[in-house]
């Protein structure tokens, strides 16, 4: 190879290194935004056909996720005409370069904004409660992002299940498992059994937990459920994550999962998390489609 060639092979590398980086921390994190649909069919669905839009990890703070990009995900989600809408946690930017912070006073009332004929309703993430430092303090709720997205129409489900009655499902929300920080290691507040026994009929079940990492031990009763936390590790190429929030690994990291007769769900959500970039996990409305 002569010093001609060299040269020019370097300058290509260079300038494709150049447009990756631009497009991982600029274009994909900030600028893209998609909707995933994942349809699933189950012979014990007795309910009718369901469409649920999933919104996920917004993470929102300027520069990449401002409240103009937050209402652009409410009126792309309302143009789907979904069933019932789920908020899976994690509401504010924690990653480095946040050159604006979003309070929750601003940001519910563009999330009341969210239309759905069987509701809007929500669970909290790891994040919701880190940021609460007298939640922290106290190791327990009530958590105060909680408090302001009820008194904006959003009902938050801690350990909850309630019923649908216009769809014929049960609706049950989980409490985050990585909630509060004691001697140095995060401790959950979800109760799995607490939550199931609130069911008092055989409808189907749609289960929202915002870490995945619960599902092995969902019972087959949970036609459904829904995590997002992972964000499909941010960075994902050919169907793999070389980071991933998840005790499982790729096992979790995102998309449709079928264990042992069971489903889940994992949204690669909107926002960002420790670093502000994408590549390959394009921002996403999730939408599930549930049958028999």
């Amino acid at each position: 190879m002569n010093r001609r060639r060299f040269i020019k092979g370097l300058l290509a590398v260079t300038l494709a290194g150049l447009v990756t980086a631009a497009y991982g921390f600029i274009i994909e994190p900030a600028v893209r935004l998609r909707v995933r649909k994942w349809r699933i069919q189950r012979d014990d669905w007795t309910a009718p056909p369901l469409r649920i839009a999933v919104l996920s990890d917004m993470h929102v703070g300027e520069p990449y996720v401002g409240l103009n990009r937050v209402k652009q995900v409410v009126r792309r989600t309302n143009a789907l005409a979904p069933d019932v809408i789920l908020l899976l946690g994690d509401f504010f930017a924690s990653h480095k370069g946040v050159s604006d912070t979003v309070k929750m006073q601003d940001l519910a009332p563009v999330l009341a904004g969210l239309e759905a004929k069987n509701g809007v309703f929500a669970v909290l993430g790891n994040h919701d409660w880190w940021d609460d430092r007298t939640a922290q303090r106290r190791g327990s709720g009530p958590n105060r992002y909680a408090k302001i997205l009820e008194q904006n129409g959003i009902s938050v489900l801690s350990n909850a299940a309630i019923k649908l009655e216009a769809p014929g499902i049960w609706l049950a929300g989980l409490e985050d498992q990585l909630a509060i920080w004691r001697k140095g290691k995060p401790q959950g507040l979800d109760d799995l059994a607490g939550t199931l026994a609130q069911i008092t009929d055989d409808a189907p079940v749609v289960m929202m937990a915002h870490e995945p990492d619960v599902f092995p031990t969902v019972p087959e009763r949970v036609a459904l459920t829904l995590s997002g936390h992972t964000h499909g590790g941010q960075v994902r190429l050919f169907g793999w994550s070389p980071v991933v929030p998840s005790k499982f690994g790729n096992r979790y990291a995102y998309g449709h999962v079928r264990e042992d007769g069971r489903d889940l769900v994992v949204s690669g959500g909107i926002g960002c998390s420790i670093l502000p970039v994408r590549l390959g996990v394009t921002p996403e409305i999730t939408v599930v489609e549930m049958s028999a």
